[in-house]
């Protein structure tokens, strides 16, 4: 039996969800990934993502799943975790458990409280701006794009009278 075809209406684009391309759980997927439709990732992928030229095509990043590299898409929906730029020629949505380690390029935004991003928002088209390079996986867990906190002076303590 085939189920009816799904479509996701994203302002006056729809994109064709009946059969989506998932990176399932456990999976570990490492180089470049170009796409038609939707891709859904559960897993891990070590990479950059991109949809092909002139296509509705969208991304849909799991609670579990993680995706070190660039992600480019005309929609990007995250709920776990990026580390790399997002760009999105029409909309991003970020949800309360998604965590972004890179700059967000969008149209349209949409965050629900207690989604993080370590990087700049940057709202225009995303073609402009010139691809960022992801430095490759270390144990340090510094954010991307954020300087380090400056120190503060120690405190004067009160004059004795």
């Amino acid at each position: 039996m085939r189920r009816a075809d799904k479509k996701r209406k994203v302002g006056k684009s729809v994109i064709r969800m009946d059969t989506p391309t998932v990176i399932a759980a456990g999976t570990h997927v490492k180089g470049e990934l170009r796409f038609v439709g939707a891709l859904i990732v559960e897993g891990e992928v070590t990479g950059n993502i991109s949809c092909q030229e002139e296509a509705e095509s969208m991304v849909r990043i799991l609670d579990k799943g993680l995706v070190r590299g660039e992600v480019r898409a005309p929609v990007v929906v995250v709920s776990g975790r990026v580390v790399g730029d997002i760009r999105a020629d029409r909309q991003v949505e970020l949800s309360k458990s998604a965590v972004v380690e890179g700059n967000v390029y969008y149209a349209v935004l949409e965050v629900e409280k207690g989604a993080e991003v370590n990087g700049s928002l940057v709202q225009g088209a995303s073609e402009q701006l010139p691809a960022r390079k992801i430095p490759a996986p270390s144990g340090n867990k510094s954010a991307v794009g954020l300087a380090p906190a400056p120190k503060r002076p120690p405190s004067i303590p009160p004059k004795q009278a």
